[in-house]
């Protein structure tokens, strides 16, 4: 991919207060200007940065509507009443599904959940649920990950004496429905310290406030943090703040602890004895989790995530596995088909979105396609396909570009949308596309920065070979878990050679392979540059050239460390 490469140097005042930290820390400055840039002063906030403490979440009745929920459940739980805890189909709605039910079943027999079949039902809250919530006497639905323009469905259900208590991070629309309370760091109003809880953040929070008001120790809500993390890795939330703390202790979680169900993903992932990082929940277990709501129900997501033997659990996550396969075949042959039809596109040049229609893709992938046309053509994107005869998708963007205003700019032509500003899902009538494509690149090539139309590197410091160690590898990984807001950090090293006996290497020759030394120290770095074998004949022609990487450990050499580089572009000549 072709990046734009950004570094800022830093000012003399972040210079100075990085030494002082690298002093008193005993850290590399460059790390100390890491730290001051993403907003760690001194080095008492660096020690709470490197070792998030679980004392510093925020008191969960910050939350608006908090009292209500926490009381509502109260008289429940009293009343013997049944609940119902209701939930999206995807990895943040069937984690905090499973993370509230879970807890409440502590205290209660009388609780059921439900996930709406991605096919046949659709987002939100559907008519079959509702059915199936008055057949079974319900009269307190939790719903989680969604609910908060659910306007008509809650007032429905209010009306028949069915209460809801909205759990959800999604934009609101301009009128809230009547639920007992909604809780949502995203409301317009609200004033809550950490905006960007994920769902099943928000469902934590509940169960914190519900075992606060009820004189439950905290301890017994660790347990469950590994649902969190795997909700914030999976939805790509910011990892500051609340969240940092959230991520950092479910992660501890994951490794040291997982839940049965959880345990038995990893194992059938082939994880079991490794470290897991963030990573590893994005691309390992959530999507396994995903693919049971994508091709069959995101029931069975929570029926393994709150399965109490391992030997059903490994059962069901192999099953679990299979339809990942099978999500992984529909992606590929789905991607293919979209990136074909627009390299066809007429004026590709000068269009600023993609918005594909066909009837006859899969509902389940649609949004992991139109992720992929995001990343390989740089363009807010929408992809749709016929469901329950609307025009439905997912809508994915480029960085700091809002693709949730530029939908709702075309509100009057949809059904319904919903999501965040990287990301969200529409539905429409099939005549109305051609006219939201119409006016959606209208807003979209209006609205839209020239910084935001390509790719960018943001490099945190230029850094010499030689200041390349494995302590410094390990002093970076103090700074994880890394994430949106809290990437890992890239390094740019500029008039670097060949030593002569890099390659090109994989079973299609796609990587290469590279063995470098720098003007500064002439040490000899090894690098794995994925993808980028084109640049292997100017690698070899002798010239200077600058590189873009992450530091990572040799998979194949313990103790060593090894630059994943980025980006590779000719040195300029002075």
């Amino acid at each position: 991919m072709n990046y734009e490469w950004i570094y800022q140097p830093p000012t003399p005042a972040v210079l100075e207060e990085a030494e002082q930290m690298s002093h008193e820390l005993g850290i590399h400055s460059v790390l100390c200007r890491l730290l001051v840039e993403r907003g760690v002063h001194g080095a008492e906030e660096a020690r709470h940065f490197f070792r998030p403490s679980l004392t510093q979440l925020h008191d969960p009745f910050l939350l608006d509507g908090m009292k209500e929920a926490v009381d509502r459940i109260n008289l429940a739980l009293g009343r013997k009443e049944r609940i119902l805890v209701y939930g999206d189909y995807d990895v943040d709605g069937t984690s905090a599904v499973t993370l509230v039910y879970k807890f409440l079943g502590r205290f209660t027999s009388n609780i059921d959940y439900y996930i709406p079949n991605r096919e046949e039902e659709g987002y939100g809250i559907s008519t079959p649920a509702l059915k199936y919530a008055i057949d079974s006497g319900v009269t307190l639905i939790i719903i989680l990950d969604c609910g908060v323009k659910a306007i008509q469905e809650i007032a429905y259900a209010k009306s028949i004496g069915i209460d809801f208590i909205v759990c959800d991070h999604h934009v609101q629309d301009e009128e809230l429905p009547p639920a007992v309370a909604i809780l949502n760091p995203k409301l317009n109003d609200s004033h809550y310290p950490c905006p960007h809880l994920s769902g099943c953040g928000v469902g934590f929070k509940l169960m914190q406030a519900f075992a606060l008001n009820n004189g439950i120790e905290f301890s017994q809500l660790i347990p469950l943090l590994d649902l969190v993390a795997l909700s914030i890795a999976s939805d790509i939330v910011p990892i500051t703040g609340e969240n940092r703390i959230l991520a950092y202790h479910g992660l501890r979680q994951v490794n040291h602890n997982p839940s049965v169900g959880l345990k038995a993903i990893i194992e059938v992932c082939g994880l079991t004895g490794k470290e897991l990082s963030i990573n590893d929940l994005i691309f390992k277990i959530g999507p396994r989790i995903n693919a049971s709501g994508r091709i069959q129900t995101g029931k069975m997501a929570v029926d393994l995530l709150t399965q109490t033997d391992y030997r059903k659990a490994l059962a069901q996550a192999r099953q679990i596995d299979v339809f990942n396969d099978t999500r992984k075949d529909l992606d590929k042959a789905t991607t293919e088909e979209a990136n074909l039809i627009v390299d066809h596109l007429e004026n590709l040049a000068d269009k600023h979105s993609i918005v594909l229609y066909n009837e006859e893709w899969h509902r389940g992938v649609i949004g992991i396609v139109a992720s992929r046309l995001t990343e390989v053509f740089y363009r807010p994107s929408v992809v749709l396909t016929k469901t329950n005869n609307l025009a439905s998708g997912s809508a994915r963007s480029v960085a700091d570009f809002d693709v949730y205003k530029a939908i709702e700019s075309c509100r009057d032509l949809l059904e319904n949308f919903g999501g965040h500003s990287y990301a969200a899902g529409l539905s429409m009538k099939e005549e109305n596309v051609p006219e939201f494509r119409r006016r959606f690149e209208k807003y979209v090539s209006e609205n839209i920065l020239p910084r935001q139309s390509k790719p960018i590197l943001n490099i945190d410091a230029e850094l010499p070979f030689r200041h390349i160690s494995m302590k410094l590898l390990k002093d970076i990984r103090r700074f994880e878990p890394f994430g949106p807001d809290n990437p890992k950090p890239i390094f740019c090293t500029r008039k670097v050679y060949d030593y002569g006996t890099s390659k090109v290497v994989g079973r299609n020759q796609d990587h290469i392979k590279l063995e470098m030394v720098d003007n500064d120290s002439l040490r000899v770095m090894n690098g794995i540059a994925f993808g980028q074998s084109e640049q292997a004949r100017f690698i070899k022609s002798k010239h200077p050239f600058d590189i873009c990487y992450t530091l990572e450990e040799n998979s194949h050499k313990r103790n060593e460390v090894q630059l994943q580089i980025e980006s590779i572009r000719p040195s300029e000549q002075e």
